[in-house]
């Protein structure tokens, strides 16, 4: 019997749906603005969200993605991304051990890693994962992040080296976004400029041209 194909991770914008911030409106709500702006991928991140509410919310944004052709990865909790059938997990520095998110997922979801550097990167490839996630490359103020700030220019270069996809992650806005694209980014991640924009659903949109501006070097 052959094992399930696991998702693939489309490139561009990679938005996550944060309880922390516009904690006013449900992730719900929130998923379902990126969403109609053509997000093809949303992380829920749910660290202030209690386990119950985190699992009934994580259903509902699960099925609104597949109605809708996009992917929703868990942060950290594997046992609420498994329970709510969600296409997979990102895990950081102190979440669950890679090879374990990997055992317990098995090889039909996708598995995303922080990282710091190349060795992690290729720590994360021999310990299962199928992409990860590399930065600080700017500031950010949305999570406390106990590493140095990459920049552009290192992060390219990490990039270049790392044997799976790397999405940028720290600080990545409109301002930016193409900048990361031109860098080499598979994907970036963005948090607070989408979810504190004044219209979340046009912003997406803006963050999609943009990325492709970059990419493409238009």
């Amino acid at each position: 019997m052959n094992a399930p194909s696991r998702p693939y991770l489309p490139r561009g914008p990679y938005l996550l749906c944060d309880d922390s911030v516009l904690p006013e409106i449900s992730l719900v709500d929130k998923a379902a603005r990126l969403v109609a702006g053509g997000a093809r991928v949303v992380q829920l991140r749910m660290k202030r969200t209690p386990v119950r509410d985190a699992l009934a919310a994580t259903r509902q944004v699960v099925a609104l993605c597949r109605r809708e052709g996009a992917l929703c990865l868990v942060n950290d909790r594997v046992d609420v991304a498994l329970l709510a059938d969600a296409d997979g997990v990102h895990v950081g520095d102190e979440d669950v051990p890679t090879e374990d998110a990997r055992a317990l997922l098995g090889p039909g979801r996708l598995v995303g890693v922080t990282v710091r550097d190349v060795v992690g990167a290729r720590a994360a490839q021999a310990a299962g994962a199928d992409y990860v996630g590399l930065g600080p490359i700017f500031p950010t103020s949305t999570k406390q992040v106990p590493a140095p700030v990459l920049g552009l220019e290192a992060f390219a270069a990490v990039v270049r080296d790392s044997p799976l996809p790397v999405v940028g992650i720290g600080g990545v806005g409109l301002a930016n976004i193409a900048s990361v694209a031109a860098a080499g980014a598979y994907c970036a991640a963005v948090v607070s400029d989408a979810l504190l924009a004044a219209d979340i659903t046009e912003r997406v949109r803006q963050l999609a041209d943009a990325f492709e501006q970059g990419r493409f070097g238009a």
